[in-house]
């Protein structure tokens, strides 16, 4: 069995210098594989609500231990320490800039809950510094740099899983095998919707940025922007320098799901209708929208996001229903449920454990401890993940094409070996952002 020290001492031989966001960083070898049974120490970036899950997840494993905490704001984590003594018995050290943590060679993975302008950057980087990456979804702010995290991967060789945990569900992968098997005939269509009342974010003022927060690395690769009092902590997912709107914030999932049980990919064409129905407010995405994209073979996915009124008649706050030939399934993260054509109920399956159906931000349950069990499992035995980010990042791509046909007005064609646009010059306009001078995520 390999030791950490031994493993630490390979990897450090096979080093070399790179430059990125003005540091140095040593780049570890890319084949390195854990022992069985080595501990694996993480850090978690960005520690405000879904790091909760990701904590206890890390937790529960006995030879993984979180040697750093970091977040831009001081306020969010005196409370995540508190919160960690708490639950987990002891506090992680604090670190304001990962930066710094990408430098220490005791950190094997990192864990990535930060602001989605930050997520594809932010895990670019920590591959070239030789980490293992667990990216909350979406991977990127825009289809560039999803193409650019996929080809890092490629080129670092570390571990990449992307925390769409539904992945990890066992009722979920057994609904998937059963697909396979023809249990429901010739699959054609999946339906995904989210329901949520958000209410107003209101009209941000221009306020002094808290001292207690590090506004310019909050920003990162993203354009400057004066602080206004309505984006930090949670509404910077509905401004586009931040955030991908509701269709990634959530749609990711049960799209994910509905690709998987398809076993579809890039879809052909995609049409998008929606629009801010609800409130005069700062909000840019549309708060309710209806999504349609064309896969061969004559399938189809449909994504029903209601950010701002509840969806009737009622139902849970999210879901997925697959169609076929020969009947139906409704899958969550809590069940498997299949009917005949005629609607009536053949088998039921719940999830063990205790899951999270919900809308909340933190949205902790099982299956995080699957999902990360899995990351843990791939990191130390090199078993395959259940959510690679080179399958993961199509997923992403789904949502980021919503979003671009949503903005173009009309159904877009797409190229399905890229995902790029053939039919519209403005939705790729949308395809890679400005950034930030320095910040700029380069192989």
């Amino acid at each position: 069995m390999t030791s950490r020290r031994s493993f630490i001492k390979k990897t450090a031989g096979g080093t070399t210098a790179i430059t990125l966001g003005g540091i140095f960083m040593p780049q570890m070898a890319k084949s390195n594989i854990l022992g069985a049974n080595d501990q694996i120490n993480c850090a978690v970036i960005g520690v405000r609500s879904r790091a909760k899950a990701h904590v206890l997840a890390i937790h529960k494993d006995p030879n993984a231990k979180i040697l750093y905490n970091c977040d831009v704001d001081e306020l969010i984590i005196e409370e995540h320490n508190t919160w960690c003594q708490e639950k987990i018995g002891y506090v992680p050290k604090v670190e304001r800039d990962f930066r710094k943590i990408l430098e220490d060679k005791d950190v094997d993975a990192v864990f990535i809950a930060t602001p989605e302008h930050w997520h594809a950057p932010m895990a670019i980087m920590a591959l070239q510094a030789g980490k293992h990456v667990y990216v909350e979804k979406p991977c990127s702010h825009n289809p560039h740099e999803n193409q650019l995290l996929v080809a890092a991967q490629k080129k670092y060789g570390k571990k990449v899983q992307m925390g769409n945990q539904q992945r990890s569900s066992r009722t979920s992968k057994r609904a998937i095998e059963d697909i396979k098997n023809g249990i429901i005939g010739e699959v054609y269509k999946g339906e995904a919707y989210y329901s949520n009342n958000r209410g107003s974010i209101g009209k941000g003022l221009k306020v002094d940025v808290p001292k207690t927060l590090d506004w310019e690395l909050w920003q990162g690769p993203a354009p400057k922007e004066d602080y206004r009092d309505n984006v930090h902590p949670y509404n910077w997912h509905w401004f586009r320098t931040w955030g991908t709107g509701e269709i990634h914030n959530n749609g990711t999932h049960e799209i994910d799901i509905c690709r998987w049980a398809l076993g579809v990919d890039l879809p052909e064409s995609v049409t998008s209708f929606g629009g801010i129905y609800t409130y005069d407010d700062d909000w840019e995405f549309v708060d309710n929208q209806q999504v349609t994209y064309t896969f061969p073979n004559n399938k189809f996915i449909t994504w029903t996001g209601h950010s701002r009124g509840m969806m009737k008649p009622k139902r849970p706050g999210r879901g997925i229903t697959i169609y076929g030939s020969k009947g139906t399934i409704e899958l969550s993260r809590e069940f498997y449920r299949l009917y005949n054509l005629g609607g009536s109920p053949i088998k039921f399956e719940f999830e063990s454990g205790q899951q999270s159906n919900s809308t909340n931000t933190v949205g902790a349950g099982d299956l995080d401890l699957d999902h990360v069990g899995n990351f843990f499992k791939a990191i130390r035995e090199d078993v395959s993940l259940n959510s690679d980010i080179n399958d993961a990042s199509i997923s992403t791509m789904l949502c980021h094409l919503g979003n671009m046909a949503q903005d173009a007005g009309h159904t877009l064609q797409i190229d399905t070996q890229t995902g790029k646009v053939l039919n519209s010059e403005k939705a790729m306009k949308s395809w890679k952002r400005e950034y930030a001078k320095g910040w700029e995520p380069k192989l």
